[in-house]
């Protein structure tokens, strides 16, 4: 039997990987997405900036190169899902604020368990739980992240907006796409064991999604720098993962998915980047960024 080149090994691991995910969705698969018969449109999200990050004026420098090939490539508006700065240092945020001015696009953030609340305020956006719409779909981004854990917290009070949100969607026939730093999905090891855990909100947040789950396609978090990782088993609702555009880490996840140590879905890729989102005819694709370099398809999740 000939060997496998490194090149080829890698090349079939990611056809694999892929015919995981397509299997995946398939066997899970509900009529949300199929019925979301709006237009196709697509997004950038991006996650973990990071500025300021060991004193260094790198994630600056990726921040301003992603901008540029945010403007340059598709995307009617970007998403960015916190720690927009390192540890919160506060001489960081005018230099993410005058960055951004040079963006194209519409943005909307969140902060991060890096950022603080009165910071991101001050510098970024006064008001952290809000909504909008777009093509059918409102997209409802919340802050979850606290600066002295890295697990997600959802209040009391942000699960009654949450719950509003829903019925104000569900009274426009608007599908939903939630946005918040923190994972609420539980993951163990291999995965990092942050979360938003059952005490915190978890519990009912699944029961809003429960009750929402011919409508609420997609989760949206940041926070594990892991490249696209995510999960697809609460109500055929995507979880997914995005990388940072300052750093990703190997964990073996593609290895630990194909030994049954873990579940869920993973694109073995991990440059820095972002993720170019694509939802509409029954579809929503996912695509990696990395900096500097094309979209491909070996870098992509598709649920149809």
């Amino acid at each position: 039997m000939t060997a496998e080149s490194p090149q080829q090994h890698a090349g079939n691991r990611r056809q694999l990987l892929r015919a995981g995910i397509a299997a995946t969705a398939a066997g899970t698969w509900t009529d949300c997405l199929a019925e979301a018969d709006m237009d196709a449109f697509s997004f950038v999200i991006v996650s973990d900036t990071h500025l300021g990050r060991k004193d260094s004026k790198t994630p600056e420098k990726q921040w301003q190169q992603g901008i540029a090939e945010i403007n340059s490539g598709p995307g009617d508006f970007v998403l960015h899902l916190g720690d927009v700065v390192d540890k919160a240092r506060a001489t960081q945020y005018p230099r993410y604020v005058a960055a951004r001015a040079e963006l194209t696009k519409p943005i909307h953030e969140i902060p991060g368990n890096h950022d603080t609340t009165e910071l991101f305020q001050r510098h970024v956006c006064d008001r952290i739980d809000r909504s909008f719409d777009h093509n059918g779909v409102r997209f409802v981004l919340f802050g979850n992240a606290h600066s002295d854990s890295h697990d997600g917290f959802i209040t009391t009070s942000q699960l009654a907006w949450l719950t509003e949100e829903c019925a104000q969607a569900a009274a426009q026939d608007l599908k939903i796409v939630f946005c918040c730093h923190v994972p609420i999905h539980s993951n163990g090891h291999p995965d990092r064991g942050w979360y938003v855990k059952p005490d915190n909100g978890q519990t009912e947040f699944y029961e809003l999604l429960a009750e929402h789950a011919g409508r609420v396609l997609l989760c949206l978090h940041g926070h594990f720098h892991n490249g696209i990782r995510g999960w697809r088993d609460h109500h055929s609702v995507v979880e997914v993962l995005c990388p940072s555009l300052c750093y990703n880490q190997n964990r073996n996840m593609a290895e630990h998915l194909s030994s049954g140590n873990a579940s869920g879905f993973f694109v073995p890729e991990l440059r820095t980047g972002y993720t170019i989102a694509t939802l509409g005819n029954g579809r929503l694709v996912l695509q990696y960024k990395p900096l500097g370099s094309e979209v491909g398809a070996d870098y992509s999740a598709e649920w149809k």
